[in-house]
């Protein structure tokens, strides 16, 4: 927020005609068990109210909204050791983003708080929600009826119709929005005239008309075609972020890097940044010598994608991260899958974020079908690869692509992971694993027919695949779930 956008924001918060369930004004008082119970309170009342942000205003008269100036400074308060602002945020649960702002009207220092509105649950300040009644502080628990409502409105408010800005002039919207490549990705001609072109944003959701020449920045429009996600403050750490480790682990970084393009014109970009920063090996053929990646690039294209529109929009302080090491890569998104990991390749997509989804498959970014999973085991066992692991870590969910590794460096949990994931490709094809098809994708030779024979009782051992039909020598199998 620059000093003419706060100024701005001053001026109509000051000309409210009282305090509002979404806005506290303050002049110097500054009791910080107090200001993490506004917090709570002011991030519920702005969910409930459809608010994009709600505020505390430092240096400003209650009664007259008079511009006195304050005394507070946040960046120098500390409790104990611990600066204002970490310690306010450590016991907000959970951790919604606070933006402080300071900056000089009329010749008077003030202090802003600008808070997220609670994302998927009431926000807690030590264990405890409030919420505004009026321009009062009060326990949610003490007023259930609020609280009911509040849950409908986590219910049925997605992410993608959440505000990113709330008012900017056509000027803003036209710097801050890429709408050439928009344009572009959407294969239509870019109009003439500003006037079609906010038309044309306004028809997409990328903009919301906000009174005469005024437009609010949706977040699906800010987190697909931003020119830089750092110009909005919630969406900055959303920002696809690449890590590349010396070795196979996180003991020495080489470099990261974090690109802050929308996550639509920045898509080809960033998987040609991480293509190139992949181990590679030179292949000789018979006349020409190949450089080949670690691991196939659509595999890597189908997996960012489904890692940044799958993603938890209300995990605050996370994003979506690749991260690269010598043996493998991992792509790692904030929230839990929707479905069982085991049934990334049979099940139908579900998405948190369906306006973000459908937009990418327009632009023929993500599948249409649900079949990305699928192209990556395809590519994973046309290559002989290892087998992907996809798993659920803490509020995470992640898939590992691994690097090129004999079948004698399998462990015991990969070959059946490989027999598991081969099954499933073959039955959603219309076809049956047997003991030869496994052969073939691990590379296994004919007359080491018992080492496959082993991996498939492993597995069903486990119970990942069955018995379909035949007998031992010509015997099928298919996924537990078929």
């Amino acid at each position: 927020m620059d000093d003419s956008q706060f100024l701005s924001l001053v001026r109509e918060l000051t000309s409210l005609t009282r305090e509002t369930e979404w806005v506290e004004l303050k002049h110097n008082k500054v009791v910080p068990e107090e200001i993490g119970e506004y917090l709570s309170a002011l991030s519920n009342s702005a969910a409930l109210l459809g608010k994009p942000s709600a505020y505390i205003l430092w240096g400003v008269e209650d009664g007259t909204r008079r511009i006195l100036g304050t005394t507070f400074r946040p960046y120098q308060k500390k409790i104990g050791n611990e600066e204002l602002e970490n310690w306010l945020l450590t016991q907000l649960e959970p951790r919604v983003m606070v933006n402080i702002h300071e900056s000089v009207v009329d010749g008077k220092p003030l202090v802003l708080f600008e808070v997220q509105p609670a994302p998927n649950r009431p926000v807690l300040f030590k264990g405890v929600a409030y919420i505004r009644i009026g321009s009062y502080k009060k326990k949610l628990q003490a007023h259930p009826e609020k609280e009911r409502e509040l849950w409908r409105v986590f219910e049925r408010t997605p992410f993608e119709k959440g505000l990113a800005m709330e008012s900017a002039t056509p000027d803003d919207v036209l710097s801050l929005i890429d709408y050439p490549n928009y344009f572009r990705l959407m294969r239509q001609p870019l109009p003439e005239n500003r006037k079609a072109i906010l038309e044309r944003l306004t028809s997409e959701k990328v903009i919301v008309p906000k009174g005469r020449d005024r437009h609010a920045i949706t977040n699906v429009g800010a987190v697909l075609f931003a020119r830089n996600l750092n110009d909005f403050d919630r969406l900055a750490r959303k920002a696809l972020r690449v890590i590349i480790y010396r070795g196979d682990n996180r003991v020495e970084t080489i470099r990261e890097q974090m690109d802050g393009k929308g996550y639509a014109i920045g898509f080809e970009g960033a998987i040609s940044y991480i293509n190139d920063q992949l181990p590679q090996n030179e292949q000789i053929g018979q006349a020409l010598r190949q450089e080949i990646r670690m691991v196939p690039e659509i595999a890597v294209r189908e997996l960012v994608a489904n890692a940044l529109i799958h993603q938890d929009f209300n995990i605050t302080g996370a994003g979506p991260m690749v991260e690269i090491f010598t043996d493998r890569m991992e792509i790692s998104n904030p929230g839990v899958p929707l479905i069982d990991t085991l049934r990334f390749i049979d099940e139908p997509p579900r998405s948190r974020n369906e306006a973000l989804t459908a937009i990418m498959r327009r632009m023929n970014i993500c599948e249409e079908r649900g079949s990305g999973i699928d192209k990556v085991i395809f590519h994973v066992e046309f290559f002989q690869l290892p087998a992907p692991d996809f798993r659920s870590a803490g509020s995470s969910t992640v898939a590992v692509l691994y690097g090129p590794r004999q079948f004698a460096q399998m462990d015991r949990e990969e070959r059946i992971r490989a027999c598991y994931q081969h099954a499933c490709l073959l039955y959603v094809s219309g076809k049956r694993m047997a003991n030869v098809t496994l052969r073939k994708r691990l590379g296994i030779k004919e007359s080491s027919y018992t080492l496959a024979s082993r991996i498939i009782s492993d597995a069903i051992d486990v119970g990942l695949i069955r018995l379909h039909s035949g007998t031992r020598r010509d015997a099928c199998y298919v996924p537990f779930w078929a």
